[in-house]
């Protein structure tokens, strides 16, 4: 059995690994469905400015999701 993390609640380390992820997900929705209160760090909101700053330079530089897509799936199936 596996060592009780401090603080989690009564219960918790007695779930199964898939029982504890559906909890921690619930959680996690809770917290959600306030976002208008969860805090941002600074330097999140930098590097959010830093990237826009960088799109607005150069909107073209970039590629399209579809290429990523494609690319990815090329690189994944080479490894098979």
């Amino acid at each position: 059995m596996q060592r009780a993390i401090q603080g989690s609640p009564p219960g918790f380390d007695d779930l199964t690994v898939h029982e504890q992820i559906e909890y921690v997900q619930g959680l996690w929705e809770r917290i959600a469905a306030r976002e208008d209160e969860v805090p941002v760090p600074e330097w999140h909101r930098a590097e959010l400015d830093r990237r826009l700053a960088e799109y607005e330079a150069a909107p073209n530089a970039g590629r399209s999701w579809e290429q990523v897509e494609a690319d990815l799936c090329t690189r994944l199936a080479t490894r098979r």
